[in-house]
C-alpha cells in the first residue's frame, strides 16, 4: 500500500514544532525537510517517538527494535542514537536525552 493512497485510513503520525514522524508512510521530516534514516534509525526514533515523555530502559529498546535479549551486550543503540542525534543537528540532544541510571 502506498502512503498516498491512504485516503480512507487514519494517519498516525508523531508531530511537534520542529519534528514529523509518519508512522503509515515510515518517513520523518525535520523543519520541512525530509531525514534520511537507515531502517534501524526509523525503527528506534519512531519507538522513542511513541514512548515520547517515558524514560526506557536500554534493554527494552534492544528488545524492541532489534530484538535483543538483555543478555546481549553491545554498543549498537549508543552507535544508533549519536547518528540520529547527528542527523537532528542541533535538535538532537533536546528530542533523545540519556538519563544514566535509570
Amino acid at each position: 500500500m502506498e502512503c498516498e493512497k491512504l485516503t480512507g485510513q487514519e494517519r498516525l503520525a508523531y508531530s511537534d514544532a520542529h519534528l514529523l514522524i509518519d508512522f503509515n508512510c515510515r518517513t520523518v521530516m525535520l523543519d520541512s525537510g525530509r531525514l534520511e534514516l537507515t531502517g534501524k534509525e526509523y525503527a528506534l526514533l519512531a519507538f522513542l517517538a511513541e514512548h515520547a515523555g517515558q524514560i526506557l530502559r536500554r534493554e527494552s529498546l534492544l528488545l524492541s527494535v532489534w530484538g535483543y535479549s538483555d543478555q546481549i551486550r553491545t554498543r549498537t543503540l549508543d552507535v544508533h542514537l549519536a547518528r540520529i542525534r547527528k542527523k537532528l543537528g542541533p535538535l538532537g540532544h533536546q528530542y533523545i536525552e540519556t538519563v544514566f541510571g535509570a
